[in-house]
């Protein structure tokens, strides 16, 4: 019953802090707002949460890394591949080996491994906390594509480092040539689980869809199963569970291409995720300021047996790793930068080097958040030998402490960093979407003739199809001449489907008043008010999503 009521009140505070940050005058990153409701719930209940390690990974991980797999532009990671790989791989070995050693040199009672570990897992990004802080301040899109794609795939290589680590302090040697085949056996095996799991489970799910129909529910549940499935066949086999769980996202991303599903089960599974995605993150993040004290209290005790009686180290200790991390990162940044201007004018490109307000905000960017708090709280209670693992309680509040200094620092520094900011011109995608409107309305067109024949062969109202299907056309038609229009006459086409769009949401939404309002005098059924509402629903987050 505790667990339960410890569950509810995680949630509850993950509403409350949903509805914080709306009302709030000022500009408020969600993540503290959350870790500040964990520290209150802690005040006042107390309610001492233990943590299981492996059970908090498996919790987690697989369904938040999943869904960044399935997500995440793939034209757009394909396109900055290079500086996406640089910052998620090159840049993940730079901070273990660089924040590594200064760790073990600034507490020594920390050993070589463990610091290796606690850099690990200090080495991921959250893209979430960037975008919950720049949401005043828009970012640049190709930026905040390339940190999605650094954060989906260094989620992976850090935690995969991570696991060294950990081995390495559990058994007391590192060999780097086994670490290496290790490496590669984490790595293929994972991901080849990953996109065979999804695979598998899309082209079981077309067979029994042919022969049984397709029920959303079900197809949603299998969604949510598929991350975990991955996950835990890839730990069983000996392979990285984390990778698995990232290939298969990806994989979901080809696979719901395909277009099989229902337009009921894409609307119910993206609304399902999209909570899964806001509750986990937001547990997380209320279960870091839950433990707070708990982890304060173990930190202290490590650092006096490290030889600093005063508590106040910690402070200092946990705001230079914080500096070192954006250090590091704009070492990198920078580093990356030069070696592409050095190869492009040596192919005879000339390339304007960014302004140095574009490198910093890169790497103030460098937020960590949900993965961090994660791989950090799955440190082993214990070695081999029965004795505490050492200095766990002192790593995971250094790694909180990071979380919580990185979004304050960013949400401070990064709205002043972006604004007025001049990238780059970003490639338009109008063209792209003209193309794909007119290609559909074309299709609609020929399958409307088609239907129509077919339809009305040897019936004596044959003219009354001839009517709905010349009707149906002429919109169609009128959405492929909108397409194909340029300079001013675009210009009034948009402004004139504009007035249509605001038209179409006032007439939307007085329907669906009146359907409560005769709902309510009992006029018309649940069932009935409740069909008629979801399509005049469908019809309103059509038009209301439209640009203006």
């Amino acid at each position: 019953m505790l667990t339960v009521s410890v569950v509810l009140a995680m949630l509850v505070a993950v509403v409350a802090s949903g509805f914080l940050v709306r009302l709030s005058p000022v500009p408020l990153p969600l993540p503290l707002v959350q870790i500040a409701l964990g520290a209150a719930i802690a005040s006042v209940a107390n309610l001492g949460v233990p943590l299981k390690p492996e059970l908090f990974f498996l919790l987690f991980l697989p369904p938040l890394l999943f869904l960044d797999g399935w997500r995440i532009p793939k034209t757009t990671l394909f396109r900055d591949k290079r500086t996406v790989l640089a910052l998620a791989l090159g840049l993940v070995v730079f901070t273990v080996l660089g924040l590594g050693y200064l760790l073990h040199w600034l507490v020594p009672g920390m050993p070589l491994p463990v610091a290796f570990a606690l850099a690990a897992v200090l080495s991921p990004t959250d893209p979430v906390a960037v975008s919950a802080i720049a949401e005043r301040v828009p970012m640049p899109k190709r930026m905040m594509h390339i940190l999605e794609g650094e954060s989906l795939l260094n989620d992976a290589s850090g935690l995969v480092c991570l696991r060294f680590a950990v081995a390495a302090a559990m058994t007391g040697s590192f060999s780097l040539p086994q670490a290496f085949l290790v490496f590669l056996k984490l790595a293929v095996g994972g991901v080849a689980i990953g996109v065979i799991t999804t695979w598998g489970m899309m082209q079981l799910k077309v067979v029994l869809t042919r022969r049984l129909g397709e029920e959303p529910g079900s197809q949603v549940l299998i969604s949510l199963l598929i991350p975990f499935g991955a996950y835990l066949l890839a730990e069983h086999m000996g392979c990285s569970g984390i990778l698995a769980a990232v290939a298969a996202g990806i994989t979901m991303s080809y696979a719901e291409i395909s277009g099989v599903a229902l337009a009921a089960t894409r609307m119910n599974r993206t609304a399902v995720w999209d909570t899964v995605q806001f509750a986990a993150n937001g547990a997380i993040f209320v279960l870091l300021g839950e433990q707070l004290p708990g982890i304060l209290d173990g930190a202290v005790t490590a650092v006096r047996q490290s030889g600093h009686a005063d508590p106040w180290w910690l402070a200092v200790l946990a705001l230079g790793i914080t500096l070192c991390l954006a250090g590091l990162r704009f070492l990198w940044v920078w580093l990356s930068l030069a070696l592409t201007m050095f190869r492009a004018h040596r192919n005879g490109h000339t390339r304007s080097w960014p302004q140095w307000r574009q490198i910093l905000a890169m790497s103030v960017a460098g937020v960590r958040g949900a993965i961090t708090l994660a791989g950090v709280l799955t440190l082993p209670l214990a070695l081999p030998d029965g004795s505490p693992f050492p200095a766990r309680d002192l790593a995971i509040f250094l790694a909180a402490s990071v979380i919580i200094l990185s979004l304050v620092v960013a949400s401070l520094a990064l709205p002043r960093l972006l604004h007025g900011l001049r990238m780059p011109p970003e490639p338009s995608r109008q063209a792209e979407e003209d193309r794909a409107r007119a290609a559909a309305a074309e299709a609609a067109i020929r399958a409307i003739e088609r239907a129509h024949h077919e339809l009305a062969a040897g019936r004596d109202d044959a003219d009354l199809y001839a009517d709905a299907a010349a009707r149906l056309m002429e919109i169609y038609r009128h959405r492929i001449e909108e397409a194909v229009k340029t300079g001013e006459d675009r210009v009034l086409a948009q402004h004139v489907g504009e007035i249509e769009r605001r038209l179409r949401l006032a007439a939307l939404r007085a329907e669906r008043e009146e359907v409560f309002r005769m709902a309510r005098d009992g006029k018309i059924g649940d069932e009935t008010a409740r069909r008629l509402v979801r399509e005049l629903d469908l019809l309103d987050a059509r038009y209301d999503g439209s640009p203006p």
